[in-house]
């Protein structure tokens, strides 16, 4: 009878385990091409901003390009969601085109390690623009597409070989369970999820087709979770050979509405990446969600 009882406790016990809710670890947020609609304006990025802060659990901010002026931009994060949020921006084709955005960028991050976490500097000549930083069971990869191997600033975007080794370099020192990487320009352009508006059709990292798909395969063969990226001001997501491919879309408010403005929470826990997208409603001026799903 006592083997009987532990046994029945046992068998309890773990199935009480197996079913254990997947603990959250932590949750960001992803705002992008805001460029030039940033400030005190409550129809545009402030809108967006004043709706992230209504969450909880706000860990920190990855902005994937095209945050022209970046100083403006943390002014609106900082006064309408909170002082000490941490924001980790990437460079886009607009910052790489204007000397004073880059100037300010490569202050930011001074010397390649003044944000907080990061684990690899980028490579040189872009120390301060590209960089990978760990939280808890997550590895991130911010990417500057712009780097040609000398300067930060100096191409049309692509992966060039510089970045693409010291990528693959980063990826096989990571350790981390989940791998997400962090640019501009997407690899294939696609429609807005909602009204299936095209933009930047031609002139994303399309425009090299052998550093794209070298840099995909790079991707898909260290089992990165999901390329997030910009750029095109339209949102989707997108699984392509176990890659799932984000586009932020944009966070300008009523700035482009030609698709609605975005904002994305990701949710992290132990085994899982769960997203939801919060999108303005032209009517009610509210963001809501519209989407939901798991990059599994």
């Amino acid at each position: 009878m006592k083997n009987i009882g532990l046994s029945l406790i046992l068998l309890i016990l773990c199935g009480c385990l197996k079913n254990k809710p997947d603990e959250e670890l932590f949750s960001f947020f992803l705002v992008a091409d805001m460029r030039s609609y940033t400030g005190d304006n409550k129809n545009l990025f402030r809108g967006a901003c004043e709706a992230i802060s209504t969450h909880d659990s706000i860990e920190f901010i990855i902005s994937p390009g095209d945050i022209d002026p970046p100083d403006s931009v943390l002014y609106t994060i900082k006064k309408y969601i909170s002082e000490d949020i941490k924001w980790y921006p990437v460079v886009g084709n607009h910052e790489a085109e204007t000397p004073s955005d880059m100037a300010w960028l490569r202050e930011y991050n001074k010397n390649g390690n003044t944000l907080p976490n990061i684990v690899h500097r980028g490579p040189t000549g872009c120390e301060e623009t590209t960089y990978s930083f760990d939280y808890f069971n997550t590895h991130f990869v911010i990417l500057n597409q712009y780097y040609d191997g000398i300067c930060d600033n100096c191409t049309d975007g692509e992966i060039s070989d510089s970045l693409y080794y010291w990528l693959r370099n980063d990826l096989e020192l990571n350790k981390k369970k989940n791998v997400l990487v962090i640019g501009h320009e997407p690899a294939y352009p696609f429609p807005d999820i909602e009204n299936q508006r095209f933009r930047h059709i031609y002139d994303c990292l399309n425009q090299q087709p052998e550093q794209r798909d070298r840099f995909i395969s790079l991707l898909q063969g260290n089992n990165v979770r999901a390329y997030i990226f910009g750029h095109t001001h339209n949102y989707s997501v997108v699984k392509i050979n176990k890659l799932w491919h984000m586009d932020v879309g944009h966070s300008r408010g009523r700035g482009d509405p030609g698709a609605r403005s975005t904002y994305i929470k990701v949710n992290v826990s132990r085994e899982k990446i769960h997203y939801e997208t919060y999108r303005l409603n032209f009517g009610n001026s509210k963001y809501e969600l519209t989407d939901s799903g798991y990059l599994d």
